[in-house]
């Protein structure tokens, strides 16, 4: 039986950006970072040491793949990153210079507000409320 998601992949143009962003940005744990020959690296990075899903970064290294870089759920929220202070998150994030669509609001759901990545994937902060 299935019981986890494991891994999510991300294409990037370039594996020290996209950690530089996710970490630096937004604060991810760089979990991995092993080459595997000449340009083949397995990078993971995960809001925290104990997150059960980690992000793969896999560099576009093909002009399908290439394509793709950012649009990975073609203009739609690509994933939900959750946490336990929706506003702070978001100044802290805002002064580091990313990219926000909006300011925090509240929702039947909790407290959220959508952002971009360093190639323009959207992605979601999320405050539950409890539901």
């Amino acid at each position: 039986m299935v019981k986890k998601i494991g891994h999510l992949t991300l294409l990037v143009a370039d594996y020290e950006e996209a950690i530089d962003f996710y970490t630096d940005k937004l604060g991810f744990e760089l979990m991995a970072d092993n080459k595997f020959g000449p340009d083949m690296r397995w990078v993971t990075v995960a809001p925290a040491r104990d997150s059960e899903t980690a992000i793969v970064f896999v560099k576009a290294d093909s002009a399908e793949k290439a394509e793709r870089v950012g649009s990975q759920a073609a203009g739609h929220v690509f994933f939900v990153l959750e946490t336990d202070d929706c506003r702070g998150d978001y100044e802290r994030m805002k002064a580091k210079g990313v990219k926000f669509f909006g300011e925090p609001k509240q929702v039947p759901w909790g407290v959220e507000v959508v952002f971009e990545d360093l190639y323009g994937n959207r992605l979601d902060l999320l405050q539950h409320n409890g539901m």
